[in-house]
C-alpha cells in the first residue's frame, strides 16, 4: 500500500506547487520588452505652435536605426530631419522641419528593445486644427509578415532542437547507457543537433530583416548581417554555433568510444567525463538564450539569467528525456529493449526536473507579471495561464507513467526471482534446445563427411580422371556453399528470433500502457513548446501595466484642449443566450478632445448589476476615416468597468460601439452615434 500512496502524494504536492507557485506576484521595476510610456507632443494632443522636435520615452533603453523614428505630414511626406538622438535616459528624439503647417501629423517608431524583440507603433498629434491624414495610424508591424513567421518558426525549431539534443544525451548517459549503441537513439540526438544548428543559422540571416524592414528580399543582405553580428543577439547566436561545434565532438564520443567501450570501470570514467563536458556545453547553449532575451534586462538580471539557464536545462531533461524514452519504447530493437530500471531512473530524474521547473517558473512569473490582474488582463498572462494548465496536464499524465513504471519494475523483479529459482534445473524447453543443438552438430558432421567423399566418387566415375587440383577446387566449392547456407540460416534464425522477441515485447500490457502514457505526454509537450515560443515573443504583463500607468499619469497631468458636456448613452442588448438580455450605460466625461474618463455599467432588465465576462468599446469617426479605436476597460466592481485617460483625437460625430459577452459563445455589439468635442 505505501508504494501506491507515495507517488500519488508526490504528484498532488507537485501539482499544488506548480499552480500556487506560478501565481506568486509582487511589485518592482519594469522588465523586458520596451513599451512607449510617453511622448512630447503627447498622443492625440492639439498644439497651437509647431514643435521643433518630437521626443519619445520608453520603459527601457532601446536600439535605434537611422530611420527608427519618423514624422509624417497629413499627405504622408516625412518632415523629420537628421538621425534620432538620445537626450538622456530612455528618451529618444528626432528633429522636425521648421514652419510646419496646421494639420494632423503621424509619428511612427520601430526600435529593438534590450531583450532583442522589435517594438513598433504610431500615434498622431495636431498643429492648430486637426485634419484628414493619408497615413495609417496603425504604424509598422514589428516582426510581422512572412519574415516574422519564419523567425518564429526558427525560434520554435531551435528550442525543440536544444531539448532533443540535451535531453536525449542526458537520457542515454544517466538512464540508459546501453542506448548509446542503439541506432534510433543516435539518430534522435543527431537530429536535435542538426535542427538547432540549422535554426541558429537561419535566425542569423533573418534577424536583420526581422528587426528592420520585414522584407523577404533583405534576408540575404550581407550588410544587415554585418550589423546583426555587432548586436547582443548576434553575438549570442554566434556563441551558440561555436558551442554546437563542441557539441558535435561530445556526440561523436558518446556514440562512438563510449558506446563501444566494454570495460565497466573505463566506461564509468568516460561517462563521468562526458557528463561534465555535456553539462558545460548544455549550460552554455542555454545561456545563449538567457544572455540575449528577457532574463538579461529589467529586474534582477544577475539572478534572472542563472535561473533562466536552470529553467531551460530542466525543460530539456524532462521533455527531451521524454522524447528519448518514447523513441526507445517504439524504435529500440527487440533484442535491446529499454529496461524497467532505466525507465525508473528517468522517472526519478524527471521528477527532480519538474521541481526545478516549478521553482524557476515561479520566480520568472513574478518577475514578468508583477500583479494578479496581469494574469487575466494581459496577453502574456493569459498565455502563461495556458502554459501552466498544459504543464499540469503533463504532470497528471506523468503520474500514470509512474504507475506503469512501477508495474514494469515489479514484473522485472518477479522474473529475475523465478529465473534464480530455476537455475541448475533444466526443464523441458532447455532439453529441447539441447536436442536441437545436438542435431545441428550431427548434421554439420555429416555434411563435412559428405564433402570429403564427393571427390573420391568423382574419381570412380565412368572414363573420368580427377586431378589433385580439381579435387581441391571441388572441396573449396563445397565448403563455400556450406558457409553461405550456414550464413543464410543464421540470418533467418536471427529474423525469426527478433520477430519473436518483438511479439513478446508488444504483448507486454505494462510496457504497452507505458508507451501510450508517454506518447500522450509527448503530444502535450509539443503544444507546451509552441505556447512557450509565443510567450517569449510577447510583451510581459509587468511592462504592459507600467506602460499603461505611465501613459495615464502623463495624460491626466495635462488638461484636455477641448471639452464638451458629459455624455451618457443607454443601449439595450440581447446576446441570444440564456440570461443574455440587459442594458449597457456608457458615460464619457468631459466628452471632448484629449483625455476623457469612461465608465461602463451593465444591468439586467430589472436594474440589478450584471457582471458579464467581457466588455469592449470602440470609437470610430467615419467622416475622417479614423478608427475603430479599441478600448479595453478595467473591471472595477460588479457590473462596472472604467477606462481613464481615453484619448479622443478630434471633435466630430463619433460612432461608439460596445461589445458585451455573456458566455463563452454568446456576445453581441450595440452602437450609437454621439457628438464629442
Amino acid at each position: 500500500m505505501p508504494q501506491t500512496i507515495t507517488p500519488r502524494i508526490r504528484t498532488l504536492v507537485l501539482l499544488l506547487l506548480a499552480v500556487t507557485g506560478m501565481l506568486l506576484a509582487g511589485a518592482g521595476p519594469a522588465s523586458a520588452h520596451a513599451a512607449l510610456t510617453g511622448s512630447n507632443p503627447q498622443q492625440g494632443v492639439v498644439v497651437a505652435k509647431a514643435p521643433t522636435e518630437v521626443a519619445l520615452t520608453f520603459s527601457e533603453k532601446v536600439a535605434l536605426a537611422d530611420d527608427s523614428l519618423r514624422v509624417l505630414d497629413p499627405r504622408g511626406k516625412r518632415v523629420d530631419v537628421g538621425k534620432p538622438s538620445n537626450p538622456g535616459g530612455t528618451t529618444y528624439a528626432v528633429q522636425v522641419r521648421t514652419g510646419l503647417g496646421d494639420g494632423t501629423y503621424t509619428v511612427t517608431y520601430q526600435v529593438v528593445s534590450a531583450d532583442s524583440h522589435p517594438v513598433a507603433g504610431a500615434f498622431t498629434f495636431s498643429v492648430g486644427t486637426p485634419s484628414k491624414t493619408a497615413v495609417s495610424a496603425s504604424g509598422p508591424t514589428a516582426g510581422g509578415g512572412i519574415v516574422g513567421w519564419l523567425y518564429g518558426l526558427g525560434r520554435y525549431v531551435s528550442y525543440a532542437g536544444f531539448i532533443v539534443l540535451a535531453g536525449g544525451a542526458a537520457f542515454v548517459l544517466a538512464c540508459w547507457p546501453r542506448g548509446a549503441g542503439v541506432k534510433a537513439m543516435q539518430r534522435l540526438v543527431v537530429s536535435g543537433w542538426l535542427a538547432l544548428t540549422a535554426a541558429t543559422l537561419a535566425l542569423l540571416l533573418l534577424r536583420g530583416s526581422y528587426t528592420g524592414s520585414g522584407k523577404a528580399a533583405d534576408i540575404l543582405d550581407l550588410s544587415l548581417l554585418a550589423q546583426v553580428l555587432q548586436t547582443k543577439t548576434g553575438a549570442a547566436l554566434v556563441s551558440r554555433l561555436l558551442l554546437l561545434a563542441a557539441g558535435s565532438l561530445f556526440i561523436a564520443v558518446l556514440f562512438g568510444t563510449y558506446g563501444k567501450r566494454e570495460d565497466g570501470e573505463e566506461k564509468r570514467d568516460l561517462a563521468f567525463g562526458l557528463a561534465i563536458g555535456g553539462t558545460v556545453v548544455a549550460a552554455g547553449l542555454a545561456a545563449s538564450w538567457a544572455l540575449a532575451e528577457h532574463a538579461s534586462t529589467g529586474l534582477q538580471p544577475a539572478v534572472a539569467m542563472p535561473v533562466d539557464v536552470v529553467h531551460l536545462l530542466a525543460v530539456a531533461v524532462w521533455l527531451g528525456g521524454l522524447t528519448a524514452l518514447l523513441t526507445a519504447l517504439y524504435k529500440a530493437p527487440a533484442d535491446t529493449p529499454v529496461e524497467a530500471a532505466a525507465v525508473g531512473r528517468f522517472s526519478r530524474l524527471a521528477f527532480g526536473a519538474v521541481l526545478a521547473l516549478v521553482a524557476t517558473g515561479a520566480y520568472q512569473s513574478w518577475r514578468q507579471l508583477g500583479s494578479w490582474s496581469a494574469f487575466t488582463g494581459t496577453t502574456y498572462g493569459r498565455l502563461l495561464l495556458a502554459k501552466i494548465g498544459l504543464v499540469a496536464v503533463m504532470v497528471a499524465l506523468a503520474w500514470f507513467s509512474r504507475r506503469w513504471t512501477e508495474r514494469l519494475t515489479e514484473a522485472a523483479v518477479t522474473q529475475k526471482t523465478e529465473q534464480a529459482g530455476k537455475a541448475g534445473k533444466p526443464g523441458k524447453a532447455e532439453g529441447t534446445e539441447r536436442a536441437k543443438a545436438a542435431e545441428t552438430v550431427e548434421t554439420a558432421e555429416k555434411d563435412e563427411a559428405r564433402g570429403v567423399k564427393e571427390p573420391a566418387a568423382a574419381r570412380n566415375g565412368k572414363g573420368s580422371r580427377t586431378t589433385p587440383t580439381s579435387a581441391t577446387s571441388a572441396t573449396a566449392s563445397a565448403s563455400g556453399t556450406r558457409a553461405a547456407r550456414a550464413a543464410q540460416l543464421a540470418r533467418q534464425r536471427a529474423v525469426v528470433n527478433a520477430t519473436r522477441l518483438k511479439r513478446l515485447r508488444d504483448a507486454d500490457t505494462d510496457r504497452a500502457g507505458l508507451r501510450r502514457s508517454v506518447l500522450a505526454e509527448a503530444a502535450v509537450a509539443v503544444v507546451v513548446l509552441a505556447v512557450t515560443t509565443v510567450l517569449t515573443q510577447s510583451e510581459p504583463g509587468r511592462t504592459v501595466r507600467e506602460a499603461e500607468a505611465a501613459q495615464t499619469a502623463a495624460s491626466s497631468s495635462s488638461p484636455a484642449p477641448s471639452t464638451g458636456a458629459a455624455l451618457t448613452l443607454d443601449m439595450s442588448f440581447d446576446t441570444g443566450g440564456t440570461d443574455g438580455k440587459g442594458v449597457v450605460r456608457l458615460e464619457l466625461d468631459p466628452a471632448g478632445t484629449g483625455a476623457n474618463t469612461m465608465d461602463v455599467y451593465v444591468q439586467r432588465p430589472g436594474g440589478s448589476a450584471f457582471d458579464v465576462p467581457e466588455v469592449k468599446v470602440s470609437f470610430t469617426l467615419d467622416a475622417k476615416k479614423i478608427g475603430p479605436l479599441p478600448v479595453a476597460p478595467d473591471h472595477i466592481a460588479t457590473g462596472h468597468w472604467a477606462a481613464t485617460a481615453l484619448q479622443i483625437p478630434m471633435a466630430g460625430d463619433w460612432k461608439i460601439a460596445v461589445t458585451v459577452r455573456t458566455s463563452d459563445i454568446d456576445q453581441t455589439t450595440v452602437s450609437k452615434n454621439a457628438q464629442i468635442g
